[in-house]
Formats: C-alpha cells, sequence, structure tokens
C-alpha cells in the first residue's frame, strides 16, 4: 500500500456523546463489542452512555441511560449475552416511544448511536434517525425543550453492528456470536458421536435457524454429516427414499452412526416445513434405525464467546467509534462488518433490504436465488457440502487416469484431518486414484504410500492432530528416493498440507526439477500450522484452535486471579518467531501487553508496562495479564520478565509465569479450522485436476513452469493460488516469518483497548462501500 498511513488523532471526540445498547436477541461476542465503543469512545475524549434493556430503555430514560467510566467494562470480555440487557420493545415501535426516546436522549446531548443487533434492531435505529429532526420540532412545539437545543442537536449519526447467531444479515460474512454458536452446536455433536457410535444410532439434531440455514449447513459440514435440511435449499421430490437409501448404504459401508442436522426453519420445496421428528419417524419407520432427536435450543446462545468472535467485536467496536466521528448529516446510517478478513462499511438500508430479498426469495420459491442473495460464503458453503456428503456411485465417476498422493508435513495442526478428508473425496469425485502418504516427506522416502478411498476418511473432520502422520523432515536429503516412490506409483500431482516446512519442502522439489522428471507435476500446498507464519495467506489451518486454547486458558488464570487481589500472570505462547498467536490471544483475552518479535522493545518498554500496571493496580481492576511470544527477544526471557515485574512490583503486586506449550497444538479442531481446511483443500484439489487436464502431453503429465508449484492462501478477501517461487521475495527465511503481516495493523487496537496511548492506522477504514451483488463467477474465484 503506497497511501500515506491516515491516524485517527486528528478525529477528536470532544464534545460527542455516545449512546451504546444491545437489542433483540442477545448474541456471545456482544460484550466484547460493548467494551470497544465504551473504551474507544473514552479514549477519543467522548462522553460514552450505556443504555441498558435495548430500546425499552432509551423510551424508559432515567437509569436506564448512565454515562460509563473505562473500569464499567472490565471482565466483561469473556461473558457471554448482553451485560447491559436486551429487550423487545414495543412502544419504540410507536411514535410516542421514539418521541419518549429523543427526549431521553436529547437531556444527556446523545446525538450518536452505536446500536448492536439483528435486522429488526438496526432497521428500528434507522427508522429513528429519519425521523430525528421531526421528532425534535415536536418536543420544541410541546415545550419540552428549547429551540438551542434543537439547533445543536440537530442531527443523529447511527452506525450499527450486526449481532446475531444466525449470520442471517446479508453484506457481512460473519456476525457476531455466529462462531461461538458454531462451537456450542459442535460440541455436542462431538459429545453425541460417541454415545451414537457405541450404539449404532442414527441422531437428528435440530440446531437454531428459523429463516436462515447458514449454522446447520455449517456444522453439518464441520461435522461432516449425512444429511442437511436448511430453508434456503430445500430438497427435491422424493428427498425421502434419496435419504433412506444413502443412510443404508453408510451403515453397510460399516458406519456405525448417522447424523442429520435440521435447521427449524427446514421446508421442503412447496413450503411445508420439515421438522426434527418428521425425519425420526420417516427414518424409524423406513428403515427400523434406533433413532434419536436432540433439540439444541438455548444452549446456542450461550456460553462464553470463541476468540473470533470477542476479534471481531473488539475490531467492530472500534471501527463503530470512528465511523461515528467522521459521520456528517449526510453519511447514511451505516453497518461496519467483516468481507473476508477486512472491517468494511456498508449503509444499512441496503445490507436490510438484501436480507429482505432473501426471505421474499425463499417465500416465493426463488431457491436458487436466495442461495445466491445470502452471499459467495454461503454459496461456497452449500457447494462444498453438497461435493463432500454424497459418493456417487461408481459407474458415474469420471475416470481420469490420474494418482494424486496427499501429505501432511511439519509440526501437527487441527484441522488437518478435515483438509485430507476434502482433498480425498474431492479427488475421487473428479475422478483421480488418492493415494495417502505417511509420516511426511521421511515416509514417502520410505516407500510408506498406499490408496485410501471415500470410506477411509469418513469422521475425520473432528479430529485433532494429524491422522496421517507429519514430520518435519525437509525432502532435499532424500530426492533420490522420492523420485523413485514417484515413478513407482505413477504420482502424476501432489498435496502438500502444512507450515513452513511445507512451503521449505515445495521449494526444494521445485528446485529439483532440472534433476528429476518426476518432480514435474502439478503440486499444490495448503497451509496447515498454529503459528500462522505462512507467507502467502492470512490464515492457516490451526491458528484459530490455538488461539482458543490460549483465550480459554487465559481466562481461568484471570479468574484464578479475581481471588487474589493485585496479581499479574505472565504468559508463554507458541509460533517459533510468529507473534500472532501472542498479539491476537492478548486481543481476544484482553491483556494488558503482549511482547511480540515483530515489535522490538527495550527496557524502558518493561519498565513504562510495569508502570502501567502499578497504576491499574490502584483502580478497581486489581489484576494484570502480560503475553509473551516465545522467541520474541532471546535475552528478555520469560523468565527474566517474570523477575523483573516481581522485582518492580514488590509490594504493589505479585507475579505468576505460565508456559502453555504444546497444549496449543492439541485438541478438536474449532468450527473454523474443520471448514477453512475443508474449503481451502476442496479448491486446491480442483487446481490440482484443472493443471492435470492442462499438463497432460502425450501420456504424460509434465508440468515444469513456476504457475504449476502454487500456495493456496486467503488473502485479505479472496483465496489465491500463488507460485511458491514468488513469495520468496515476501519471506523472511531466517525467522521464518512472511516480511510483512497484516495484524500487525490490529496491535495498537489491543493498546488503545487495554489504555495505552498509540496511533492506530485507519486508512483501510473510513470508505462507504455498497453492498455488491456478486456474480457467480466470483463465487468460483475465490470467497471463503
Amino acid at each position: 500500500m503506497d497511501h500515506q498511513p491516515k491516524f485517527f488523532e486528528n478525529l477528536s471526540g470532544t464534545g460527542k456523546a455516545i449512546g451504546v445498547l444491545t437489542s433483540g436477541g442477545d448474541a456471545q461476542g456482544m460484550n466484547a463489542a460493548v467494551r470497544a465503543v465504551v473504551r474507544m469512545g473514552i479514549y477519543v475524549k467522548a462522553k460514552v452512555y450505556f443504555v441498558y434493556e435495548g430500546y425499552q430503555g432509551m423510551v424508559d430514560g432515567g437509569d436506564n441511560i448512565v454515562e460509563v467510566s473505562w473500569e464499567s467494562v472490565s471482565s466483561i470480555l469473556q461473558v457471554g449475552g448482553t451485560v447491559i440487557g436486551s429487550a423487545r420493545c414495543k412502544s419504540f415501535r410507536t411514535r410516542e416511544g421514539r418521541l419518549q426516546a429523543a427526549y431521553n436522549l436529547v437531556q444527556r446531548g446523545i446525538t450518536n448511536l452505536c446500536v448492536i443487533g439483528g435486522d429488526g434492531s438496526l432497521t428500528g435505529a434507522n427508522l429513528f434517525r429519519e425521523e430525528w429532526s421531526g421528532l425534535l420540532e415536536e418536543l420544541a412545539q410541546k415545550g419540552k425543550i428549547d429551540e438551542e437545543a434543537v439547533k445543536k442537536y440537530a442531527y443523529l449519526n447511527i452506525v450499527g453492528m450486526v449481532g446475531s447467531i444466525d449470520n442471517d444479515f446479508c453484506g457481512t460474512d460473519m456476525t457476531i456470536g455466529t462462531d461461538s454458536a458454531l462451537h456450542r452446536i459442535i460440541e455436542v455433536v462431538d459429545a453425541i458421536m460417541t454415545t451414537a457410535q457405541s450404539h449404532q444410532r442414527t441422531f437428528v439434531l435440530e440446531v437454531m435457524g428459523r429463516h436462515c440455514g447458514y449454522l446447520a449447513l455449517v456444522s453439518a459440514l464441520a461435522c461432516g454429516a449425512d444429511w442437511v435440511f436448511i430453508p434456503e435449499y430445500p430438497p427435491e421430490e422424493g428427498w425421502e427414499d434419496s435419504m433412506c437409501v444413502k443412510l443404508s448404504e453408510n451403515r453397510a459401508r460399516k458406519k456405525r452412526l448417522n447424523i442429520i442436522i435440521v435447521a427449524e426453519g427446514a421446508i421442503d420445496c412447496h413450503n411445508k416445513p420439515i421438522t426434527s421428528e418428521k425425519v425420526k419417524d420417516l427414518v424409524v419407520q423406513r428403515l427400523g434405525f434406533d433413532t434419536r432427536v436432540t433439540i439444541l435450543g438455548h444452549v446456542q446462545r450461550g456460553g462464553t464467546p470463541s476468540a473470533f468472535d470477542r476479534i471481531l467485536a473488539s475490531r467492530m467496536g472500534v471501527e463503530a467509534v470512528l465511523a461515528l466521528l467522521e459521520a456528517t448529516p449526510a453519511t447514511p446510517a451505516c453497518v461496519v462488518s467483516l468481507s473476508g478478513n477486512q472491517a468494511v462499511r456498508l449503509p444499512l438500508m441496503e445490507c436490510v433490504q438484501m436480507t429482505q430479498e432473501v426471505q421474499k426469495a425463499m417465500d416465493e420459491g426463488r431457491f436458487v436465488e436466495a442461495v445466491r442473495l445470502r452471499g459467495r460464503s454461503f454459496e461456497n458453503n452449500l457447494n462444498t457440502y453438497k461435493l463432500l456428503s454424497q459418493k456417487k456411485p461408481d459407474a458415474e465417476l469420471p475416470k481420469t487416469n490420474f494418482n494424486v498422493a496427499v501429505l501432511n508435513v511439519g509440526a501437527p495442526a487441527a484441522g488437518m484431518n478435515a483438509a485430507v478428508r476434502a482433498a480425498v473425496r474431492v479427488g475421487i469425485t473428479e475422478g483421480h486414484k488418492m493415494f495417502a502418504v505417511i509420516d511426511g516427506f521421511e515416509g514417502f522416502a520410505r516407500g510408506k504410500i498406499k490408496e485410501i478411498s471415500w470410506g477411509d476418511v469418513g469422521g475425520w473432520t473432528g479430529q485433532g492432530g494429524s491422522i496421517l502422520g507429519t514430520k518435519r523432515t525437509l525432502p532435499a536429503k532424500y530426492l533420490e528416493k522420492i523420485a523413485d516412490q514417484m515413478r513407482t506409483n505413477s504420482i502424476n500431482a501432489l498435496m502438500v498440507i502444512g507450515g513452513f516446512e511445507a512451503y521449505l519442502g515445495l521449494l526444494e522439489l521445485s528446485a529439483a526439477r532440472e534433476k528429476y522428471d518426476e518432480f514435474c507435476v502439478p503440486m499444490v500446498m495448503v497451509p496447515a500450522t498454529v503459528s500462522n507464519n505462512v507467507p502467502g495467506s492470512d490464515f492457516s489451518i490451526g491458528a484459530d484452535t490455538a488461539l482458543n486454547t490460549i483465550t480459554d486458558t487465559c481466562d481461568r488464570i484471570k479468574q484464578s486471579a479475581s481471588g487474589t487481589k493485585r496479581r499479574v500472570f505472565i504468559i508463554e505462547t507458541m509460533g517459533g518467531y510468529c507473534g500472532y498467536l501472542a498479539n491476537m490471544g492478548a486481543l481476544a483475552a484482553g491483556a494488558d501487553a503482549a511482547y511480540i518479535f515483530e515489535e522490538q522493545f527495550d527496557i524502558r518498554e518493561l519498565q513504562a508496562n510495569v508502570e502501567h500496571l502499578t497504576e491499574k493496580m490502584k483502580t478497581s481492576i486489581q489484576r494484570g495479564l502480560v503475553l509473551r511470544n516465545e522467541n520474541c527477544n532471546e535475552n528478555y526471557t520469560t523468565d527474566f520478565i517474570y523477575q523483573l515485574y516481581s522485582e518492580e512490583g514488590k509490594g504493589v503486586f505479585d507475579c505468576r509465569k505460565n508456559v502453555l506449550g504444546h497444549m496449543q497444538q492439541g485438541g478438536a479442531p474449532s468450527p473454523f479450522d474443520r471448514n477453512f481446511g475443508t474449503k481451502i483443500s476442496a479448491k486446491a484439489m480442483q487446481w490440482i485436476s484443472k493443471k492435470l487436464r492442462e499438463t497432460y502431453r502425450k501420456g504424460k503429465v509434465f508440468a515444469n513452469t513456476d504457475d504449476s508449484v502454487c500456495l493456496l492462501g486467503m488473502r485479505r478477501r479472496n483465496l489465491v493460488f500463488q507460485p511458491v517461487a514468488e513469495l520468496k521475495t515476501e519471506t523472511d527465511f531466517v525467522h521464518r516469518i512472511p516480511k510483512e503481516q497484516w495484524w500487525l495493523k490490529l496491535r495498537p487496537l489491543m493498546k488503545i483497548l487495554a489504555k495505552y496511548k498509540t496511533s492506530y492506522d485507519v486508512s483501510d477504514s473510513g470508505q462507504l462501500e455498497h453492498v455488491a451483488m456478486h456474480s457467480t463467477k466470483e463465487a468460483e474465484t475465490g470467497a471463503i
């Protein structure tokens, strides 16, 4: 980016008052958004008010609208739901109610509102904004406010954030709460799988989503469900027969359990509801399988927010305050949302209209249109699910006579198995013979390679670690043996799933092409490492699971400090030289500081942090949390920092240290990692098929150009294939990290929320975009 950075220092909130409210159904992560709005608001010297109980509190006024301080939002980051309450409000739907609300806001000088809720809440906010000047005129006529106030508070600015577990709002890839709801569903599915396995049972799970099938679809993708019912994509006529055939085929293949997921709003193609009971009765009558129904209900709304939701909500909250500061009477009400990996602002009513269009399309039976309107992320999820869930009969599969090998390289990362499963199944669907390599390049050299079938990878999505086995060994010293194995097994393409070693491995194999023709085949890498240090991708498989482990541990540690006042914890995270886990973990856990290699620090900064914590201990928040990346500095070790803090904090606070270690590599993969792994791997396999067709000449595959060895990565908003040779210039090989990393831009955010003065580059935000109606072409080229 060559633009001059634009910093928000020149955006002052002095004299402005911001009201923050949560409305509609609660969602995990709302508190993180509230906390970010309050702290960012105070940081830019604005006054911030809580509006308790949503619009009801705004209408009732009095103690429901209260000015808040920095400490008011301490310790709420890890709490689910919303601490400021939410209520359905009939009176706000009437003009009298809105008149009273306007009066209550003007009394406190509040002309900026940050609304966190679903589409109903945001539509209400927009109407309120449109009526604002009329409401003030009316209040003046009734003698409730003077003309001075009408002029002074002439405009109301509104910024919305979407808090909804259903992810049913068009224009945003992920709404606040969706990821946490998926965590709850997947925890339940994983638990049910073990009992279903024991008894050979079929389970019908009903998940939330009256009008939107996102939760059902993504959880079906993430657990490899046998069948899914969603409102946007009703099953075809005669679905009862095809479902029963599929279930009995699975049983015949020795699969001991079946999982069927039903969204509560599921319908058939005649718009008649499909209930979980109906599905259960059908299975029992036709197949006689032992079948149980589990309705998840409000469990999905509960529990602590996931790391993703906390970071999303914190980013959105800060962005919302910036949007309010920059708003003019001419700017329309906007929502801040996420597109790919980027915060964007979109006109609120465009999003609401599009969301309503989806419902209209479904009511009128235009289901293909409904799926398209839901956005490219939803469409990709659906296409991937269809691709992976049903095996075509062998007679219908194409035969390409190509052999493709899949291997894991580097340290284990949660989600690797989901990626292998997707690769194998897509490969088989495309007509290739799939081979699994055990124990990475080392196993390859030793001939540990075998054909792998569709059924072999069943139930793999939820397994942590690497079932195929993985090693850090690089191929350079085994080149001849690997070439032999490729020749013996006639391997025409390679898919490598792994971290930095996988990237180095592909560079070595492509360099060896001059000597060995066997390596002149298409090769693709899918990034999978907890460290998230692979060049060419914003995210890698496994990092989200590790981040959740760190966040959960920090929550527990913070809780242990609440009994003993005035304690500071120093926590060491993994990541090699990459500070992603330490930095994002600090943001998600509400830490006071994070020491990372990418941002050099000296004794003066350590001293400043100690002083900062000493000041903090004088307030009502008497605990501190500091994260340190394992390689951030060879001299300022975790022990050194612990001893320094202990000495300097004597009499003020005491210190404890924790090294999290390998627990960050283990555990069941998070929904994000299962999905990301599944989708990115399926896409990589389709690329391999395309390359195989392009490079097949005179009876053999021959690919020796740079663009036949690629890494598939997520870049901002798209999935992109990049030749590994081109990524060399972007890589710091000594420290095994990319030279530029997107998340460093979020570093000031963590500091602001921990009350440090810092400068924050806001060049990326600020432009109001329009809701893009994407073409099908765009859906193919990239979004996740």
